[in-house]
């Protein structure tokens, strides 16, 4: 049998055909994790929706990576960004604290801010949970029958106003007791504008000295006699209407 050699082009090429790498994209290589290939929007904006839903102060590598644009250039926009906002006066600025990025209303417009936040709100705490409270944020750790001493009442519904409210927490249990113990919540400190209990303020200015507190037990008989009385006429009026 004859062997037909073919075309010498065709099997020339051949080699060549067999030899070429497949077409990979390699940019995908070089791009950073951080980095999208494309980025989905235009970085000032996305960075703004983005800080506008965060709840806490954002560091620049995690904004870079949600909006998918370099560490490098993210820094240099939140940089512009806070001070386009100051130039213009906005009502609120965009700041780089303890390592985070967050937007903040501006200090000149605390009182508007305040007035909307107060101003009608319903859910005040009472005087009897502002005394509570005190009690936790001075005694703390301290069981609610600690608390209940201290202020000659029952806190119990009290107690569990603070608790719903975030302003109080369990903390453990006493080890004599075994009764629960309560501290303040971090939420507290935030509220009343102070990092730790350490900066509540001191209680020995507001304390009567000894000669006021010996007249108030020379007194306190004579005081608790003439409110028995009130008591009771109270109770006798009430009974005749």
């Amino acid at each position: 049998m004859t062997e037909h050699p073919g075309n010498p082009e065709e099997q020339a090429a051949a080699p060549a055909a067999t030899d070429q790498a497949p077409l990979v994209d390699e940019s995908s290589d070089q791009e950073g994790p951080d980095t999208l290939a494309v980025p989905i929007a235009e970085l000032r904006p996305a960075l703004e929706a983005v800080l506008m839903v965060a709840d806490q102060p954002l560091d620049q590598v995690t904004l870079a990576s949600a909006v998918g644009y370099p560490v490098e250039e993210v820094a240099a926009a939140l940089t512009g960004l806070s001070e386009e906002y100051a130039a213009q006066q906005r009502g609120f600025d965009l700041r780089n604290v303890a390592g985070g990025w967050r937007f903040y209303t501006r200090e000149e417009y605390a009182p508007v801010v305040e007035k909307f936040v107060l101003e009608g709100q319903q859910a005040r705490l009472t005087q009897a949970a502002l005394e509570t409270i005190a009690v936790v944020a001075y005694k703390q750790p301290v069981s609610r029958a600690r608390v209940s001493a201290v202020r000659g009442v029952n806190v119990d519904g009290v107690m569990r106003t603070l608790l719903s409210r975030g302003l109080v927490e369990e903390c453990g249990h006493d080890e004599e007791t075994s009764a629960v113990l309560y501290r303040t919540t971090s939420y507290f400190l935030e509220r009343i504008g102070v990092t730790s209990i350490d900066e509540l303020p001191e209680l020995a200015p507001y304390l009567p000295d000894l000669a006021e507190l010996e007249d108030l037990e020379e007194a306190g008989p004579a005081r608790s006699g003439g409110a028995t009385e009130a008591a009771a006429s109270a109770g006798e009026q009430r009974g005749t209407e």
